[in-house]
């Protein structure tokens, strides 16, 4: 259960950057022209409070919203939430603050390059094998893949994320798009410089020509039919530590609950994922890996 000093802080973080968002909003405004009237009228919940309610959804230990909302929200934080609207209205209200969300992970939640990076994908499922043509929400968006644990109908989350366990990145795809995609691959890696270890699902020579151009090292693992190459036995040992990535998509499968089947509209799938991803970045720990680098004050001598 998420604690109320959490609630206030990630109210005060969001609460903040609203502000701030608005005042870049009507700065930027264009004018109306003649028209006099000018209707601006404002929501009962704000912004600020409608994204607290969504990303803490993802930090507590609830499955369902609806349930949620109604009895955590609307009851036990009255007193936190004192303008809280019906929960049909909130599920109206959200889409409107998709925008503000996502620069919110992009500026607050996104951490640092480092170096060492490591980039997965993930399936997300929005229905059941059997229920596919009866799906009308993603009728004509999601796709059939297939990833270690079989066939699924749905999308694939892309993610980079460093040595801290802080995301980096992220890309939303069908679930037939291979991850060795150039275009995936270039949103993932804009700004990463240093190795990038990967899966043996990422085993491309010209993917590895591609990165390294733009100052990235891919380090992947080999297949069983593929010659020995040598690798530094720090690159060795880093590779083994994918976990982490790993470990970041099943806390957000699991904790976060960032796939379910209960989606009515692409807006709240949407909506479903990007919030779970900010509330990732307010978890106060993260899967990491602890090294030590050694120091040596020996000169190197180059032929």
């Amino acid at each position: 259960m998420i604690t109320t000093d959490k609630v206030i802080e990630i109210f005060c973080i969001a609460d903040d950057f609203c502000k701030e968002y608005e005042k870049e909003i009507q700065n930027h405004q264009l004018q109306a022209g003649n028209v006099t009237k000018k209707r601006n009228r404002q929501t009962q919940m704000s912004q600020s409070e409608i994204i607290t309610v969504m990303v803490c959804f993802h930090c507590g230990t609830f499955h369902n919203f609806k349930h949620y909302y109604r009895f955590y929200i609307c009851e036990h934080m009255n007193s936190y939430f004192p303008n809280a609207v019906s929960y049909n209205r909130f599920v109206e209200l959200q889409p409107r603050t998709i925008v503000p969300l996502m620069l919110l992970l992009k500026l607050v939640g996104f951490g640092e390059c480092t170096g060492i990076t490591y980039v997965d994908s993930t399936p997300i499922k929005v229905c059941h094998n059997k229920r596919i043509y009866s799906n009308k929400v993603f009728k004509d968006m999601a796709q059939r893949g297939k990833s270690t644990m079989g066939w699924f109908f749905g999308f694939k989350l892309h993610l980079v994320c460093n040595e801290k366990g802080e995301l980096l990145n992220f890309s939303l795809t069908k679930g037939n798009v291979d991850d060795r995609n150039p275009d995936v691959i270039n949103v993932l890696t804009k700004d990463l410089f240093g190795k990038l270890y990967a899966d043996k699902g990422y085993i491309s020579q010209k993917l590895f020509e591609m990165l390294f151009d733009e100052g990235v090292h891919l380090v992947t693992g080999i297949r069983s039919n593929m010659k020995n190459s040598l690798m530094s036995f720090r690159d060795k040992i880093l590779l083994r530590k994918r976990s982490v990535i790993e470990s970041i998509n099943d806390e957000l499968k699991n904790i976060c609950q960032i796939e379910h089947s209960r989606h009515r509209s692409t807006h709240n799938f949407i909506m479903n994922i990007i919030a779970a991803l900010v509330s990732y970045c307010f978890f106060p720990k993260k899967p990491s890996i602890k090294f030590e680098v050694e120091k040596s004050n020996q000169l190197s001598i180059w032929g």
